[in-house]
């Protein structure tokens, strides 16, 4: 009866509230613990998970690819054997090797690699690939011209399937064929980064689009690049099961200068592997072409200089700037001192009335290449101008040209406001914006 009388009286108000906080007090710190810890699992969620491919070992060795057999045998085992040491003898005559015996090609192989292979009691069917010893295979070959290399490229491989732009977001058959590909044999020094960890943060899609130089600084010395190669794969299924067709696109730089483009088809999703190496290695071809032609160089502003040498055109600027400066100050004593500045004048070689033609560097502004263009011919069409020469050019920054006048800094200066340029003046040089 006390019991009962106790869960009805006037004091069973206090205790249930009191036996609720009790509860809940646990629950809240469990609740605060997750709300501190969320954002912990968001930015974890973001690099976690199977998205890194290792790209494999970059050797000079003699791939060859695609060598397909179809041999029978007593067993399964010795069909095997059999169709590696064909694959081995196809291999050596698309390579142009002379006519040897078995020991001594077995002796130039260094490797099998098994690209498809489908095995039964007697039969070995199999696509596959043979690599052979460079250094022990250039004997029978002859050793080819050694060219020179690029300077180190980060690549970024971009695939676009159903409108969705991936580089290293998600594993996808683009970023796997780059990763099997070789390029030990290649002039282009490739930074093929697998995809892991931070990689998706540092490297996506938006990354093609950027053209802040100091991000990219910052993202190249990540990797040890000097510049970036994009390889864009934009690939269509016509139905489920289908064929497929790829289009794929060439660019380098932080600008995203387009190269070269081509198309691919493949028959069926099981021939996209097969489609997409074939891509890699015309890629590769386009990029070697244009290291060839002196298109693949790495941009002078994305780097300081090697090895404490700063690059010419920043030197150039600072020089300007600290000129600059110097007068100013220069300027600044003379007249808290109270005396007269004497000039000496230039003693040239011009008949009486004519006007002597000096060269005056011009920095200007150029956030795209709509903002370069206009400079030129804004500049180019100012009276008084005989010559403009472009010295050193930074989409999305400060280029600087050079430009031949027939006056003085002063006027080039009155012609270009006159223009609707904003003139700041240096030592022998105008820095112009709009």
């Amino acid at each position: 009866m006390r019991a009962a009388s106790a869960l009805s009286g006037p004091d069973a108000a206090p205790a249930a509230p009191a036996a609720a906080r009790r509860w809940l007090r646990p629950v809240a710190s469990a609740a605060l613990a997750i709300a501190l810890l969320g954002g912990g699992y968001v930015l974890l969620a973001q690099v976690a998970g199977e998205r890194g491919i290792a790209p494999t070992a970059a050797t000079s060795d003699i791939e060859v690819k695609g060598v397909s057999v179809d041999v029978t045998a007593g067993s399964a085992e010795e069909a095997r054997a059999k169709g590696w040491r064909d694959a081995q003898k196809l291999a050596w005559a698309k390579v142009g090797g002379p006519q040897l015996s078995e020991g001594q090609l077995d002796a130039l192989v260094s490797a099998i690699v098994i690209e498809r292979e489908r095995l039964g009691p007697r039969r070995y069917i199999a696509t596959l690939g043979v690599v052979f010893d460079r250094q022990r295979a250039s004997s029978y070959l002859g050793g080819g011209p050694q060219a020179s290399r690029s300077a180190p490229m980060l690549l970024i491989p971009v695939e676009v399937s159903g409108g969705a732009y991936t580089t290293y977001e998600q594993r996808n058959a683009w970023q796997r064929a780059w990763a099997e590909f070789n390029p030990g044999a290649s002039r282009i020094n490739y930074v093929r980064p697998s995809g892991a960890g931070g990689d998706s943060l540092l490297i996506n899609f938006g990354q093609t689009g950027r053209h802040s130089r100091v991000w990219w600084r910052s993202t190249l010395d990540q990797y040890g690049a000097s510049d970036a190669l994009m390889a864009f794969a934009r690939l269509d299924h016509q139905f489920p099961g289908g064929p497929v067709s790829g289009t794929f696109t060439a660019r380098y730089g932080p600008d995203s200068r387009p190269l070269e483009s081509f198309t691919l088809k493949a028959d069926n999703p099981d021939a996209l592997p097969a489609m997409l190496a074939q891509a890699v290695e015309r890629m590769d071809a386009i990029f070697t072409a244009a290291l060839a032609s002196g298109k693949l160089r790495p941009d002078p502003s994305l780097r300081l200089g090697s090895g404490g040498v700063i690059d010419p055109a920043i030197a150039r600027l600072i020089e300007i700037g600290r000129a600059a400066r110097e007068r100013s100050a220069a300027e600044a004593a003379a007249a808290a001192a109270g005396v007269p500045r004497i000039e000496a004048q230039p003693i040239t070689g011009i008949e009486p009335g004519e006007v002597m033609v000096r060269t005056i560097v011009v920095q200007f502004a150029t956030p795209d290449a709509g903002a370069f263009d206009n400079a030129i011919g804004a500049v180019r069409s100012a009276g008084g101008v005989r010559g403009v020469g472009v010295t050193s050019t930074a989409i999305g920054g400060t280029s600087v040209m050079s430009v031949s006048f027939a006056g003085s800094l002063d006027e080039l200066a009155a012609a270009l406001e006159a223009r609707g340029f904003s003139v700041r003046r240096g030592a022998n040089a105008l820095a112009i914006s709009r």
